[in-house]
């Protein structure tokens, strides 16, 4: 299969439209068109259905689509491997990331990557709240949800779990759990609802309605901490629950909740050396084992 033709797939999937596809991929749309023609007529079917406001998916065109991302990431990281050899890491690379995964997970590495090349400037913005690429705030956006409007590159970054956890002081002091029934007796610490950045984030409604809040914030990391501090009970990433000895984790098997972290960047940055070597980065923490983001088996 030509990757060229990919990546004219990719650029008009991300667009929707012939002119704005040309426009990232610097070409005339005539070339966007005869270029998405030809990988039609390879796979045998319609991938796109033309519409009045432009083109949209089929379902053949969404099957394709996460397997066209894997294979546009596999030759970024290729390319960076090559011009990171080449040229080193230079200039500033911005990446934007929610505050847990930012603060508890790639801070380090990434400040250790900084160390490696002392002409790469990163700025981490672990932020209790969205950061969005189409305003620019940032080169590189982790989020909770997958991006679907824009000329962006996504690729899925990696699952993670998320647990019900108390402090050891605080169970030691209140009515045991052994069931579901047996939270009506206990505080929970949680999220401020009208406030929440992301609807990845409402699994506490889905699965207990608590009576009473010790606390309810916008940081998870806040909640972390209240929670350490016996203000009563709440789910928590698994990559910080687990990783504290002073927390327990409770009702194992009904209180798992696993969401997905999306990566992302605009299209017309993907080939700075810098922003290829820190995606590749990201994507290569994220994926050991120490990350704590992968569940672990028992």
């Amino acid at each position: 299969m030509d990757w060229d033709n990919l990546r004219f797939f990719l650029a008009l999937a991300r667009t929707g439209t012939l002119v704005n596809a040309a426009r990232t991929v610097q070409v005339d749309h005539t070339t966007v068109s005869r270029r998405i023609q030809a990988l039609e007529k390879q796979m045998g079917v319609p991938l796109f259905a033309r519409e009045a406001s432009g083109h949209r998916l089929t379902e053949a065109g969404r099957h394709l689509l996460p397997q066209a991302e894997a294979m546009e990431a596999a030759f970024l990281s290729i390319e960076s491997s090559s011009l990171v050899t080449q040229e080193g890491l230079s200039g500033l690379v911005r990446v934007g990331v929610p505050e847990g995964l930012g603060t508890q997970v790639l801070a380090a590495p990434l400040a250790e990557l900084a160390r490696q090349h002392p002409s790469l400037v990163i700025d981490l913005l672990a932020l209790p709240r969205l950061v969005h690429l189409s305003r620019r705030e940032a080169d590189i956006v982790i989020s909770l949800e997958r991006p679907t409007r824009g000329s962006v590159v996504v690729t899925k970054l990696s699952d993670y779990v998320l647990r019900l956890y108390g402090a050891r002081d605080y169970l030691a002091q209140h009515a045991p759990i052994a069931s579901m029934d047996d939270l009506a007796e206990h505080t929970f610490i949680s999220y401020v609802d009208d406030l929440l950045f992301s609807k990845q984030l409402q699994f506490l409604e889905s699965f207990f309605q608590p009576q009473h809040f010790g606390l309810r914030s916008t940081s998870v990391l806040a909640q972390y901490q209240a929670v350490r501090a016996g203000a009563g009970l709440a789910i928590l990433p698994a990559f910080i629950g687990d990783r504290d000895p002073a927390l327990v984790q409770l009702l194992p098997q009904q209180a798992q909740f696993q969401r997905t972290f999306w990566m992302s960047m605009p299209a017309e940055i993907r080939h700075l050396a810098r922003v290829q070597a820190v995606w590749q980065f990201l994507r290569d923490v994220a994926r050991k084992p120490q990350s704590g983001l992968l569940p672990q088996p028992e």
